[in-house]
């Protein structure tokens, strides 16, 4: 015998369905305004912003592609476009001689300050613009309960 699945309440399905649009038109939306204004793609901007907000703006290539919620080889396939416009570098790391390193160049740093005033723009348009200070508390809140069991902390 099996259990019966404990279905959503009918405010619990209306919250899903809001954020699981949200999930779905978010990306396409900053993908949109950071290739017509900055000329890259959210995923390489995401990439070069982890980066930036590292010490040394560098970090391994496997905690950069768990940050970036992808799997290895596509984080190694975005890196290596980036490495070829001289925006990434990588490194063999010290410590593991199978890992990397991924380091922000000094040019890749300068083509996501120019490019992160028109995304924060959108996102504030898209996201803040709707919220009152205490709505982002608690969509802080709120995430911060929820990412740790898709990133594997909890």
């Amino acid at each position: 015998m099996t259990d019966e699945p404990q279905w959503l309440s009918d405010t619990e399905m209306g919250a899903w369905l809001n954020l699981a649009q949200i999930l779905m038109l978010m990306p396409t939306a900053l993908d949109q305004q950071l290739r017509e204004q900055a000329g890259l793609p959210h995923t390489h901007y995401h990439i070069l912003s982890a980066l930036s907000a590292r010490p040394e703006r560098a970090m391994r290539m496997t905690e950069l592609a768990r940050m970036a919620g992808t799997t290895t080889t596509r984080l190694s396939h975005a890196v290596a476009t980036l490495e070829q416009r001289g925006w990434v570098a990588r490194r063999a790391c010290p410590t593991d001689k199978r890992g990397q390193i991924a380091h922000l160049t000094d040019a890749g740093f300068a083509v996501l300050a120019a490019a992160a005033p028109g995304h924060v723009t959108e996102v504030r348009r898209l996201v803040f613009d709707h919220l009152t200070e205490d709505d982002v508390v608690r969509l802080r809140d709120i995430t911060a309960k929820v990412l740790p069991t898709l990133t594997g902390g909890a």
